[in-house]
């Protein structure tokens, strides 16, 4: 996964948050701030997923390197409709799996598309739960894996026990607790 310029990122400087927002104002933010001797760079958190990512703070001069595709994927032409956004990609079912779809009105990609939407809209609460704690989690396991209560802390995250999370990670540094409750926010909200 990658973060989006759309992202929102959260950089921090060992336990305190120095920069949060969309990704061009952290990287404005963290350019201003400049590489201070002795400081070890900060690390930069894309809050939808909870990843560490990789900023390039180079100046709007700098010039990064390119990356070349590689020759058969340029002379590959691609399947699908990629002017529309669809792209054809590999599914394995069993025999009786294909006879439904072919049986359905407009056939088996109409059929499969109609399926998957009809399931992410049942099922958009639980999902973002579960994206909500499995953001918090990576983020947590780079920043706070050597804490006290972590192993514990993710626990109760995972069990969806909010007041046993917070507690657990209530002595923990202020900037950490506020953001790790941030992320969390989404995963108790059903809970």
């Amino acid at each position: 996964m990658s973060s989006t310029p759309e992202s929102t990122l959260t950089a921090f400087a060992g336990f305190r948050r120095i920069a949060s927002g969309p990704r061009s104002q952290v990287i404005a933010q963290l350019r201003n701030q400049g590489g201070r001797s002795g400081e070890a760079a900060p690390f930069v958190f894309d809050d939808s997923t909870g990843e560490r990512i990789d900023l390039d703070l180079r100046g709007e001069n700098s010039v990064p390197a390119m990356e070349a595709a590689p020759h058969d994927e340029q002379a590959t032409r691609s399947v699908g409709r990629p002017k529309l956004g669809v792209v054809a990609r590999e599914v394995t079912l069993l025999p009786r799996h294909w006879e439904w779809l072919g049986r359905q009105p407009g056939g088996a990609s109409v059929a499969l598309r109609r399926l998957v939407d009809e399931a992410r809209h049942v099922h958009a609460d639980r999902d973002a739960q579960r994206a909500a704690r499995e953001a918090t989690y990576r983020f947590m396991t780079v920043i706070a894996g050597d804490l006290p209560g972590f192993e514990e802390a993710t626990r109760a995250l995972f069990a969806g026990e909010r007041t046993r999370f917070d507690t657990l990670i209530e002595s923990w540094p202020d900037d950490l607790r506020a953001h790790l409750k941030k992320l969390a926010a989404p995963a108790w909200s059903a809970a």
